[in-house]
């Protein structure tokens, strides 16, 4: 199969976006198949090899870690006509994103997308909700064309459905359990970090005002004495909320930054819990990758990853927009160290099944199905 991607993020960005499309991109070289992305080209080294071909862009004025591209067209047809892809793959619904778009339908290319975020729910953190109206709209227009929609849970499904979206298939993400995996001693980790508390307790997502960073700093400063003395809280990543964060924090509390995957994985590994207060996520890799190591969740009941948690079994969900919740499931895990045992094992079980391998070939399977949908289309046209 040869498939072109078109996204506005990708390696080395820092999402769920880039980090989803650069395992896909791993797939696909592992399994023989031919593909070629359309990407920005960025300050920071792309990844290198023959099939990236970057766009020039900009960083977004309100948003400095996102960039806006400014694809060469001309250059992109002539790329797909030597290419000559069974379909075309778009996963953002920007600038790169509306360049696939008009590509495909001038070429008569196969098309699907993907819908990664919840970009209606993230104006109501910026201010912005007079622009939901007409986002929905634009959005809507944007997919209409497309064959198949991939989104990532039954929530994001759910919301779609309501709206005037159609072909919507639930394509779920993976993990890593090669990374993610329950056999992290905390030693190394807890000596890196100067760590000698009881219970470490870790976060891990971009730091910014959508991922509800408020909790956390709510979580911090209203925890029972008898436990708050014996955590260390571990804040993996960064965003325009670090300072704020950092300036309303506990001497108990470490800011590592970005930090690669495998360092990810063995701070979360060696977590008690992990907490992820976020309402915006249409799924939630980190929550996934946080039961892989074995640690148990406590998260919003709210967006994707309401369908990853099971509630009292592989973690606890608190109510949306509240955040007391979030003390007392912390508290409650914490004194039961019965129950706790009994959540890790979950858990790893639970992610166990969840592999990127299966995920990738549901996803081929389905580009093969809409391939042959549109050659039937052809033929009777």
């Amino acid at each position: 199969m040869k498939i072109a991607i078109f996204t506005d993020t990708y390696l080395p960005d820092v999402n769920g976006v880039a980090k989803t499309l650069g395992r896909l991109t791993h797939y696909l070289d592992s399994t023989n198949h031919s593909y070629i992305v359309i990407a920005p080209k960025q300050t920071k080294t792309n990844v290198q090899n023959a099939q990236f071909y970057p766009q020039s862009s900009f960083p977004f004025p309100l948003y400095r870690e996102c960039r806006v591209s400014v694809p060469n067209t001309i250059y992109i047809r002539e790329l797909l006509k030597s290419f000559q892809p069974d379909i075309i793959h778009i996963a953002t619904p920007f600038s790169i994103g509306l360049c696939g778009l008009h590509l495909s339908k001038k070429l008569n290319i196969p098309l699907v997308g993907s819908y990664h975020t919840d970009f209606d729910h993230y104006l109501e953190y910026y201010h912005l909700s007079l622009l939901s109206k007409p986002l929905w709209l634009y959005m809507e227009w944007f997919h209409q064309s497309m064959s198949r929609l991939f989104v990532p849970s039954t929530f994001t499904y759910q919301q779609l459905k309501k709206r005037n979206f159609h072909h919507i298939q639930v394509w779920k993400r993976g993990v890593d359990m090669d990374v993610f995996h329950p056999n992290y001693v905390k030693g190394a980790i807890c000596e890196k970090y100067n760590i000698s508390k009881k219970y470490v307790i870790s976060y891990v997502g971009r730091l910014a005002p959508e991922k509800n960073v408020d909790t956390l700093r709510y979580i911090f400063h209203n925890l029972p004495p008898s436990i708050a003395n014996h955590v260390q809280w571990v804040i993996v990543g960064d965003g325009p909320s670090k300072e704020w964060l950092q300036a309303n924090t506990l001497p108990n509390t470490v800011f590592t930054g970005f930090l690669p995957q495998e360092e990810v994985a063995k701070v979360v590994g060696m977590s008690d819990l992990f907490v992820f207060p976020s309402e915006t996520e249409t799924f939630g890799n980190v929550v996934l990758e946080a039961l892989a190591c074995g640690t148990p969740v406590i998260t919003a009941n709210a967006g994707g990853v309401k369908n990853i948690i099971q509630e009292g079994f592989t973690g606890i969900l608190c109510e949306q927009g509240q955040q007391r919740p979030y003390l007392e499931a912390i508290v409650s895990i914490l004194y039961n160290d019965n129950w706790r045992y009994q959540l890790e094992q979950n858990a790893i079980r639970y992610a166990q099944k969840q592999r990127w391998e299966d995920r990738f070939e549901e996803l081929l399977t389905a580009y093969q199905d809409v391939i042959e949908e549109k050659a039937k289309t052809k033929k009777h046209a």
